[in-house]
């Protein structure tokens, strides 16, 4: 549908919109521009994934650099560029992107809070464990580039110190192969459509261990911090933005030993300090009224130059 870019011009032009926001690098974008700028007062983009430094950059290098000058010149035409991660923020400004708004994705605040933590919650997730089992949680897509190998292999070395359960939420092509290699005390359960029955398996865990160091924000750790949640997380991309030292540790990126350590680290932390500093950390969690109060403050200033 995107690919009628004749039509849309045509509708866009006929409605002319104050505001036209694409929010895919790809046809929406392409679309957006192909309109022209007859189409609307304004012209935004949302840069929600980096799929050339996720996929490309790790393998080709310097080589993929005239890939970043495609996007620099994709959006190029955009009245701004908005994006959720600061470190993504200073990866398009670097490449000479002009107009890059860093305005933090949002956190839904009456669903993801510390009063979600449930025992009863805690009790299920942990199964017959034995008292005092760390329960960790893990929240994501189940595909390569996620680095769900990383924290499955560092929580096997971490069973190996002391009792711990692993429950992950989520699904994807990788599922399968996880599967296979989870050592004991990992379960799979699945996509969680609840977002009250997850927030609560948040609130009640001890953890939750993030793989992924290519994220362009990491919206299941900001709703983890959210809950109250001390966590775990690689040093590199959007996740470790979210991160509160005082209630959390981080690692090297990829390195499934850092991961175990770091999580053993954390573990070994004095239990009601560590609670107490992530349930504060908790309410400086952007919500999803901060976010978009920031996107019409820069569609306000936008509006007024025209």
């Amino acid at each position: 549908m995107l690919g009628r870019f004749d039509k849309i011009r045509a509708r866009l032009r006929a409605e002319f919109p104050d505001i036209l926001e694409a929010h895919s690098p790809y046809l929406a974008a392409g679309a957006v521009v192909a309109a022209g700028r007859g189409a609307s007062r304004v012209r935004t983009a949302f840069w929600h994934a980096d799929h050339i430094g996720t996929y490309l950059e790790p393998v080709l290098g310097s080589l993929s650099r005239p890939l970043f000058w495609a996007v620099r010149g994709l959006l190029a035409p955009f009245d701004a560029t908005f994006v959720g991660g600061l470190a993504q923020a200073r990866k398009l400004r670097g490449i000479g992107v002009k107009n890059v708004e860093h305005v933090p994705f949002g956190v839904d605040g009456s669903t993801f809070h510390p009063r979600a933590r449930s025992e009863a919650v805690r009790r299920s997730l942990l199964g017959d464990a034995a008292p005092g089992t760390a329960l960790l949680v893990g929240v994501g897509r189940f595909a390569f580039e996620k680095r769900w190998d990383v924290v499955i292999e560092a929580f096997a070395r971490v069973r190996e110190r002391r009792p711990a359960v692993l429950v992950l939420f989520g699904d994807g092509p990788e599922r399968a192969t996880l599967e296979r290699r989870a050592p004991p005390g990992v379960r799979f359960v699945g996509f969680q459509t609840d977002r009250d029955r997850l927030a609560a398996a948040m609130a009640s865990a001890d953890a939750l261990v993030h793989g992924c160091a290519r994220e362009t924000f990491g919206l299941s750790v900001a709703e983890a911090v959210a809950c109250g949640l001390p966590v775990v997380v690689p040093d590199g991309g959007g996740a470790v933005e979210s991160a509160d030292r005082a209630c959390g540790e981080v690692y090297a990126s990829d390195d499934a030993e850092a991961c175990a350590a770091a999580i053993l680290r954390l573990l070994a932390r004095d239990p009601d300090e560590i609670r107490t500093r992530a349930i504060e950390a908790s309410g400086r969690v952007p919500t999803a009224a901060a976010h978009f109060k920031q996107v019409l403050s820069v569609y306000d200033a936008l509006l007024r130059g025209r």
